[in-house]
């Protein structure tokens, strides 16, 4: 699996999946986000992960929850990012990662 960030500024950034028999391995967006944070950048505008089988069919992914998190704590304005979901559909970040506020104090 890959994944590509365009941020803000039309940057790219590419990662790639990486996973491990002991699960310590990390996602294509996961990938991408730390090679966004490096160059110094952290607003994502759009982003798309892909995979392909084995018989060449490509197949956009959703980004797991984990990197839905992980995108909206990078910085908060990614919840306006596109998340691309297939060819024709795309969603905000915020509309796939439901109650995403911090919780009012008690």
């Amino acid at each position: 699996m890959a994944a590509v960030i365009v941020t803000d500024k039309g940057n790219e950034y590419t990662g790639v999946c990486i996973d491990t028999p002991s699960g310590t391995g990390f996602c294509a967006e996961a990938s991408a986000i730390g090679a966004m944070v490096t160059a110094g950048e952290y607003r994502i505008r759009k982003v798309v992960a892909v995979s392909r089988h084995e018989d060449g069919t490509l197949y956009v992914l959703p980004p797991c929850g984990r990197c839905r998190e992980f995108m909206r704590q990078v910085d908060e304005g990614n919840l306006e990012a596109e998340v691309v979901l297939g060819r024709k559909e795309s969603a905000k970040l915020r509309d796939l990662l439901p109650r995403h506020e911090w919780p009012a104090p008690l």
